[in-house]
């Protein structure tokens, strides 16, 4: 399902070019305390411009895994016309988990797997990367410099589309979109992801885990994220559910409902026709060691290479399916 995007998109994700930008503040207090989630002032800098903005530590797994946790950056609303942030309130920093360069991969894998559902469909967040230079104040001679990407807020897919969000405790099948939950099944069996449901999420009141539920013309469509424990990032932190009998993150398993083989083969090809643009945003992607980046390229074609024989994957597919 491709839709148009409407005049409600931010300039922070109309681009995909990387934007340098340098955060200054507290980082050694905001570290020490990740868990308190305390809002502190810190001034992000990019393109000229200079915002006041307050971080605080985000995630839930990744705070007790991560030695450096993701963050939240609160703008000021009003203060961001004209800049890159215009429209933005409370958005979303994608950061290295630990210093270590394997860590630093991990976050252009995980940007890589948000940058694939993009080319499969409009109806999914989007991302921005950026080299950030993180400045420790008051000792400015303490600065990291690391990838990290923006994630659009969960109204963005919906301000951009027309949608309506959903904040309910279930969902039934009956109500999704066919077309795009064929195509989240096999993205998340391209990335070799496991770590989602339509179910509510352990600690949560609304559905789903690891995605979120917008309505567009009646229909409803789960919009995935968090893939630090998808097989494609292949993060160091990441472990199997050991429900599943998985020797290791990187085994692909589906775990889609099953439905009718004409919907999914139309998403299979969809997911097909875009392996030449898949693997050129692998190519194109900046700071990946040239290691990783061929490694990454063998994961991703051979899932292309399995999918060539269409009705042997599908019928894989239907031996694996949850039934309703």
């Amino acid at each position: 399902l491709i839709l148009a995007a409407s005049a409600g998109a931010s300039p922070l994700f109309d681009d995909n070019a990387v934007v340098n930008i340098e955060i200054a503040g507290p980082f050694s207090g905001l570290v020490r305390n990740k868990e308190d989630r305390e809002e502190l002032p810190f001034r992000l800098s990019a393109n000229g411009i200079t915002h006041d903005v307050e971080l605080r530590a985000a995630g839930k797994s990744r705070l007790q895994v991560c030695t450096f946790p993701m963050l939240r950056v609160d703008f000021v609303k009003g203060a961001t016309d004209g800049s890159l942030f215009e429209g933005q309130n409370k958005v979303r920093l994608v950061t290295h988990c630990r210093r270590s360069d394997a860590a630093h991969a991990d976050v252009l894998q995980e940007y890589l797997t948000y940058r694939i559902f993009n080319e499969l469909t409009d109806v999914s967040y989007r991302v921005r990367l950026v080299d950030v230079s993180y400045v420790d104040t008051p000792d400015t001679s303490e600065s990291t410099r690391r990838h990290a990407f923006f994630l659009e807020p969960k109204d963005g897919p919906t301000k951009r589309l027309g949608g309506e969000e959903l904040e309910i405790p279930g969902v039934s099948l009956a109500s999704l979109d066919d077309d795009h939950m064929a195509l989240v099944y096999i993205f998340q069996y391209l990335i070799a992801n496991t770590d989602w449901s339509l179910a509510v999420a352990y600690e949560e009141d609304a559905c789903c885990h690891n995605g979120n539920l917008i309505e567009i013309d009646g229909t409803r469509h789960y919009l995935p994220y968090d893939f630090d424990q998808a097989g494609l990032v292949n993060a160091r932190h990441a472990r199997p559910d050991p429900s599943l009998r998985l020797r290791n993150v990187t085994q692909r398993r589906y775990r889609g409902f099953c439905m009718d083989d004409d919907t999914l083969r139309r998403a299979l090809g969809t997911v097909r026709s875009k392996e030449t643009d898949i693997l050129t945003i692998v190519d194109e992607l900046p700071a990946l060691s040239s290691r990783d980046r061929k490694s990454t390229r063998r994961y991703l074609e051979k899932f292309f290479a399995e999918a060539q024989n269409e009705d042997r994957l599908l019928a894989s597919f239907r031996r694996r399916c949850i039934k309703d």
